[in-house]
């Protein structure tokens, strides 16, 4: 697999490569954010990315932000730092990234957690044709979201955030993942956008249990759409 890692050490450069070296991995390393994001512009495929939090020029969770906003989760993401603290775990995996692995790295487990998010991703393919997530229809080609054979008539920026949404049935979402991913910057969080538009699809397609779905929200933690069972009647 190709793989790309962003990392300004020289010596944790050079070891990635040789422990995904061994294990039949190939993997570029790219010494600032700049560079890494350079070549994802140019569409050069990655099959995953590691990223270093404290880079020379930009932070790793804005790299992760921007990933996420261009190009969705199509690329499996793993934060590769110094930083283990559990708040820093938990903001590294809000702002996007499939996993984190502290520092120094072990040969065994680097191997391991690669291996388990190329796996994963590999059986996820991607849905670009008509899918359908409870009593919902989605056709990304069209941009139409049906509920019973009825289209949904939203708005350009609701009709992007229902998408993300359903493609990611139980995903907990934060807010700044949603910010970026949808505007593509930072939305205050004394901005009533993100809720405004959230309320709007809540609405407009009647997101309700006995439709299969489910939008939970918190504040603090953020936003994930659930897939209700269904139940007979007693």
């Amino acid at each position: 697999m190709n793989i790309a890692s962003a990392e300004d050490d020289l010596a944790q450069g050079q070891l990635l490569q040789e422990i995904l070296a061994s294990a039949g991995h190939e993997c570029t390393v790219f010494p600032t954010g700049n560079a890494l994001l350079a070549a994802l512009q140019r569409e050069t495929p990655y099959d995953l990315l590691l990223i270093d939090w404290e880079l020379p020029d930009i932070n790793g969770l804005d790299i992760v932000r921007w990933v996420r906003a261009k190009l969705g989760y199509t690329i499996p993401v793993m934060l590769v730092t110094n930083r283990t603290l559990e708040e820093d775990l938990i903001q590294g995996l809000q702002a996007g990234a499939d996993d984190y692995m502290g520092k120094p790295v072990r040969k065994g487990e680097l191997i391991a957690r690669t291996e388990a998010l190329l796996r994963r991703h590999k059986s996820e393919p991607l849905q670009e044709s008509v899918f359908t997530c409870g009593a919902y229809e989605i056709d990304p080609g069209t941009a139409n979201i049906t509920l019973n054979g009825v289209k949904a008539d939203l708005a350009p920026k609701e009709y992007e955030l229902a998408l993300l949404l359903f493609r990611n049935p139980g995903r907990l979402f934060s807010r700044d993942v949603l910010s970026h991913a949808i505007w593509n910057r930072d939305i205050p969080p004394t901005s009533r956008t993100l809720d405004t538009h959230l309320s709007n699809i809540r609405r407009k397609l009647n997101l309700r249990p006995e439709n299969g779905i489910r939008l939970s929200s918190s504040y603090a933690l953020g936003y994930r759409l659930e897939l209700v069972a269904e139940t007979s009647d007693s």
